[in-house]
């Protein structure tokens, strides 16, 4: 298993009129953290789409336990409980505020895609070379 965190302070465009975060918006989150997450393992997107592959979202769930709020410092736990492998990757993520309370659960299932072809594509080897490692 795969784990990793990212802290983002909540803005005050980020919520709505009863001052919690958007549900929206965690979709934002998720993606930071994905981001962020694969920046820090040398894994750039840019990178993988520059060799001819897209990471495109396929399914988005999440599951709102308690309300994020304006100025809160949040921590975003990313999981990756399962080996990549075939063409899909699922990342799990885990909302804390800096109480330690978890506000929120959420999934992202991404698919590798060849951009010229739109078809999905097996997990590339950059993918695989820096996570096999926690899956031993």
């Amino acid at each position: 298993m795969f784990e990793s965190e990212v802290q983002i302070r909540v803005r005050y465009a980020e919520t709505d009129q009863m001052g919690y975060v958007y549900h929206g918006n965690y979709a934002a989150y998720y993606e930071v953290t994905r981001t962020e997450v694969f920046r820090r393992l040398g894994i750039e997107y840019k990178e993988m789409e520059a060799t001819g592959t897209m990471m495109p979202v396929l399914e988005l769930k999440s599951k709102f336990i308690r309300p994020a709020k304006y100025d809160d410092l949040l921590t975003i736990k990313l999981l990756l409980k399962s080996k990549p492998h075939g063409t899909r990757i699922k990342f799990e993520y885990e909302v804390y505020n800096e109480e330690g309370t978890l506000l929120t659960l959420g999934e992202t299932l991404m698919v590798f895609v060849d951009m010229k072809t739109g078809r999905p594509t097996e997990v590339p080897a950059l993918i695989h070379g820096k996570l096999d490692e926690y899956f031993s």
